[in-house]
């Protein structure tokens, strides 16, 4: 790796940057899929735990998130939408970076370990080295298919906060990480279609730029086809109520129309790839709303609201 910026350019680096390293954007999702797998789960939490996990997982997500920026400065350097993080911006040392990413995720791990459990921790711990080493180090720059194996680190949140009100790993928590899991490449790719002169001047496989277009939306159009029905099977099994079942079936068969229509068309220069864009912002509401209603359920059941 070389390094982003010249060492005498560097400025001294504000706690503005350090937050920016954790990724604050993405770090919103991990935190709001982790509490919802938290109050989807049976059993309670006392507050003050339940707390504490979020904090971790969310420090933990943080903590990843500064490792990949320090290993991709470089590629960041030459993509039009990085260019402007702490590193490329030639604000920070790339060693802070790296000694502040492992900080973070040492802590997180360890004081998820003693407070809640080590199942939990380790879970943590291994979502961590999975985003950090092998989505970023080894995925991204070697094959098209990063995305797809690399979309389970952002699939851990709900797992492991189910798992720190149980204690144990059961079917439901593992169907919530299959969802964000089979949902991440239609979202990416949505992302990478309308961006990927960005990935090819880094030199990065992504789908479009190895396949090509047409390849990419086809492939979109078959994960929102799979995943409808998945999101589904929650209801399927008898984990949640009919709350949660029609809002999978409303909010599926909009990501799949959305889907239909960036997976069947050809983009021309200068169309402003809209329905790219649109599925893209949607497929973010989606999984908001879908594991928000994950959580209406589970209290419209409590409450007698729902057989």
């Amino acid at each position: 790796m070389s390094t982003a910026t010249p060492k005498a350019l560097i400025l001294p680096a504000d706690w503005r940057d350090f937050f920016a390293l954790t990724k604050p954007g993405v770090m919103r999702l991990v935190i709001f899929t982790a509490l919802c797998g938290m109050l989807a789960a049976p059993g309670t939490l006392h507050p003050v735990l339940a707390f504490t996990a979020i904090l971790c997982i969310a420090v933990g997500a943080g903590g990843a998130a500064a490792l990949n920026q320090w290993w991709e400065a470089d590629i960041d350097a030459v993509m039009k939408r990085t260019s402007r993080r702490p590193l490329p911006g030639g604000r920070m040392e790339r060693e802070s970076a790296r000694d502040f990413g492992f900080a973070l995720s040492g802590l997180s791990v360890m004081t998820m370990g003693l407070a809640i459990g080590w199942l939990a921790a380790g879970i943590l711990a291994f979502s961590i080295f999975y985003y950090a080493w092998i989505y970023t180090v080894w995925l991204k720059p070697r094959t098209p298919q990063n995305i797809v194996i690399g979309g389970g680190a952002g699939a851990f949140p709900p797992l492991i906060g189910w798992i720190a009100v149980t204690g144990h790993i059961t079917l439901m928590p593992v169907l919530l990480f299959l969802i964000i899991f089979m949902w991440t490449p239609p979202h990416f790719w949505a992302l990478a279609l309308f961006v990927q002169i960005d990935y090819s001047k880094a030199g990065i496989p992504m789908m479009p730029v190895v396949a090509g277009e047409k390849s990419t939306r086809w492939q979109i159009l078959a994960y929102a086809a799979v995943l409808l029905p998945l999101s589904m099977t929650p209801w399927f099994i008898g984990g949640t109520g009919r709350v949660y079942g029609l809002a999978a079936f409303l909010l599926g068969a909009v990501f799949l129309w959305l889907s239909v229509k960036v997976g069947l068309r050809t983009s021309t220069p200068g169309d402003g790839m809209k329905p790219e864009k649109r599925l893209f912002a949607y497929s973010i509401f989606y999984l908001f709303i879908l594991f928000a209603m994950l959580v209406v359920d589970r209290f419209a059941t409590i409450y007698g609201l729902q057989a």
